[in-house]
């Protein structure tokens, strides 16, 4: 990990953000290619692995948002609280306007169910747009870490925004199948599920250089920023991912992925970030 940590201090930070979400791309495309060796999977592992996305989630915009968001604002008390507490609140609300009007639909969820506004658009489509609103605030997330690095912010450290990434990739891979396997159930060819599921996260290089940017250049929005991703990330976590996994019986089996994600990820944060 020290020599990769080495590797992204050497890069200008836009490309690091860059490089790092392609890693986590990469990773979905890995866990979508699962299609080529199955054709489906136990809905008691899909919901484990979503849970265990879940934790990830949670636990990377506590440690690697929200806390050094409130580390790095000046000020005591309620003064010091109040850039993260509206940066959280308009990313929860970002997200809450995209899901209103994006249509997608939620994994395990029938067709009928399918959000935003009503179009003709095959499942194949809704499933990948639901995933890709998952990775929108993931990308935004790892790019505003470097863009903080760019900006000279002691408490934003190329580790902390490597360790950030390594995280999302490791939750990356199940949301990966959580796509590709559904549309390969449903009699879908085995490469157009895996292009659909690798599809989902294409989101997060771009996402991931416009927040390194926004910061790089408007530098006092670092702590907004940092809270603006951990809000609609916390949002997609209760809105989406924990709904996913409480349609069937296995939602102890969630809950334990739960956990586990929120640990790994604080393990990762604190030791190494």
């Amino acid at each position: 990990m020290d020599q990769i940590i080495e590797f992204f201090s050497t890069l200008n930070p836009v490309l690091g953000a860059l490089y790092a979400t392609l890693f986590t791309w990469g990773v979905t495309a890995l866990g979508a290619s699962s299609v080529f060796l199955f054709k489906s999977m136990s809905r008691m592992a899909l919901d484990g692995m979503l849970g265990f996305t879940g934790g990830v989630m949670v636990s990377a915009s506590f440690w690697s948002l929200l806390y050094p968001a409130i580390e790095m604002s000046a000020g005591e008390g309620f003064v010091k609280v109040m850039p993260s507490a509206i940066g959280f609140g308009l990313g929860a609300l970002f997200i809450f306007g995209m899901d209103k009007v994006l249509p997608h639909l939620h994994i395990n969820f029938k067709d009928e169910d399918a959000e935003g506004i009503k179009t003709p658009w095959r499942r194949t489509t809704l499933l990948t747009l639901a995933i890709t609103l998952h990775n929108i605030p993931e990308g935004l997330a790892v790019g505003v870490l470097f863009g903080g690095v760019a900006a000279g912010i002691p408490e934003a450290s190329v580790a902390g925004a490597v360790v950030l990434a390594f995280g999302i990739g490791l939750q990356n891979f199940p949301e990966g199948i959580a796509v590709a396997m559904p549309l390969r159930r449903s009699g879908i060819s085995r490469f157009k599920s895996f292009w659909y599921g690798q599809l989902s996260a294409i989101v997060e290089p771009i996402a991931a250089v416009i927040g390194a940017l926004a910061v790089t250049f408007f530098t006092p929005i670092l702590p907004y920023a940092l809270a603006f991703a951990a809000g609609a990330m916390i949002f997609v976590v209760v809105e989406e991912v924990i709904p996913e996994t409480q349609l069937d019986k296995y939602t102890d089996i969630a809950t334990l992925g739960f956990i586990g994600g929120f640990i790994i990820m604080m393990m990762l944060d604190v030791a190494l970030g």
